[in-house]
């Protein structure tokens, strides 16, 4: 499901042509949204030459996920880059960075002066505010807002139309759940939910969010 997003997304923006899928668990020549798998993981290397192809896109929604492939995929074609790929619909504001591998939806608002690191997902009408920090492999669920000055660790994932007041810091690896209020940090590998949002329990980084 969120690859179709993708897809879209990099048809609407116009940058780059896409040539095929990647896909380890579907049968070669099987498509989507009129894209065909070209082959498997393992398969990248050789597919590189035979269709020209210039860069990459991990297109996995589970932040876990999507950094051990992002690294599995650099490891066999090292040098390859990963590109971004951001909405027409979507606010960026001004001397705001986006790292690579980052998706940024429809919709989405990203105010002056964010940092965004890599393999990230800004969903649809999510909002990070001025100042913002979104660490590698972080994730902002659809309708989420962030107050100024928040910070995202390395692989959070903050859920559906959750509120972060302003400076909040979520740790590496915690989950927020949806439609949480955040009023105070939350510790790294932690799922909290609720309004206002309380601690639930501890997680691993590779767990489901809640």
């Amino acid at each position: 499901g969120h690859a179709k997003v993708v897809i879209d997304i990099v048809e609407q923006a116009g940058r780059y042509r896409i040539a095929g899928l990647i896909d380890s668990f579907r049968p070669r020549g099987e498509e989507t949204l009129g894209y065909a798998v070209l082959g498997a993981e393992r398969d990248l290397p050789d597919l590189v030459g035979a269709h020209g192809i210039a860069g990459l896109l991990v297109a996995i929604g589970d932040n876990h996920a999507r950094e051990n492939v992002t690294a599995a995929l650099a490891a066999l074609v090292p040098g390859l880059p990963c590109v971004s790929a951001v909405h027409p619909a979507a606010c960026i504001g001004k001397a705001s960075t986006i790292g690579a591998g980052t998706v940024v939806m429809a919709g989405a608002v990203i105010n002056p002066c964010c940092t965004i690191g890599s393999g990230c997902i800004v969903n649809t009408n999510a909002s990070l505010d001025h100042d913002g920090t979104m660490e590698d492999f972080s994730s902002l669920a659809p309708g989420v807002v962030t107050g100024g000055n928040c910070r995202i660790g390395r692989g959070a994932a903050i859920g559906l139309g959750a509120m972060l007041r302003h400076r909040i810091a979520v740790g590496e690896h915690g989950v927020v759940g949806a439609g949480a209020v955040v009023l105070h940090d939350v510790e790294p590998y932690t799922v909290v939910y609720g309004n206002p949002a309380r601690r639930i329990r501890a997680r691993a980084a590779g767990e489901r969010y809640l």
